[in-house]
This record gives structure tokens, C-alpha cells and sequence, in this order.
């Protein structure tokens, strides 16, 4: 099922991006210098669908630095919270190891000699032989 939902969602964003790619296939000139705009020190030629891809992976990755920036206060309590838990857990065993030496043997009552559990002859209130 997921791989059809991949395939799903895969080749129909495929087929767009490519049909992106042929329809805007000329070059166009990128400037990164802001002062000279008649002769650019700082230029690149390249396909306009090659520049908007590029703009869209670059933008990826910064959203997902932003994001990764963002949960490192969630990472770090998580972290703690399994330092914590670990270190519990290991007292907890020590703890059940000490009580398992520490716990005494149950005694046992001697049974009365010469008399049953209900009485004299090994026999309950109707006189049921036990």
C-alpha cells in the first residue's frame, strides 16, 4: 500500500516537473550583485527551470535547518528524560536485588499433632471425612 501511495504521488509529480522543465527551458542570467546592473561581477547563465528547482531544494533545506534549530530544546529534554529514566531503572533493580536478599523465608506453623484441620478425627461440621 505505502508504495502505492509513493508511486501515487511520485510519477504525477514527475510527469509536472518535467513538463515545467520543457516549457521553460530557456537560459536565463542570475545577478548577485546588487551595484552594477549593466555589467554584473557576479552573474550565472542557466535554465530558468534548473534556477526554480534549485530555489525550491535550497529552500527545503533551510526550512528543515529552521525546523531541526527549533525542536533541539525538545531533543535535549528527551535526552535528559532517558538519562533519568535509565538511571531509575538501575536503582529500581538494585532496589528489587536488595529486597529479594533482604526477604525473610516465610515460616511455617507446625501442624498440630493428633488432630486434623477441623477437628480430633479429620472431620468438618457434618462429620465429612476429610
Amino acid at each position: 500500500m505505502r508504495k502505492f501511495l509513493t508511486a501515487l504521488i511520485v510519477i504525477p509529480l514527475a510527469l509536472i516537473l518535467m513538463t515545467f522543465a520543457v516549457a521553460n527551458r530557456h537560459d536565463v542570467t542570475v545577478s548577485f550583485d546588487p551595484f552594477m546592473a549593466n555589467d554584473p561581477a557576479l552573474s550565472r547563465t542557466m535554465p530558468l527551470f534548473l534556477l526554480l528547482i534549485l530555489v525550491a531544494a535550497l529552500g527545503v533545506i533551510a526550512g528543515g535547518c529552521a525546523v531541526w534549530f527549533g525542536q533541539r530544546r525538545w531533543r535535549r529534554a528527551a535526552r535528559r528524560h532517558e538519562a533519568d529514566a535509565r538511571a531509575a531503572r538501575g536503582e529500581l533493580a538494585g532496589l528489587r536485588a536488595q529486597a529479594a536478599v533482604a526477604k525473610p523465608e516465610p515460616q511455617r506453623l507446625p501442624v498440630p499433632s493428633g488432630m486434623g484441620l477441623y477437628g480430633p478425627a479429620g472431620r468438618d461440621k457434618q462429620r465429612a471425612t476429610l
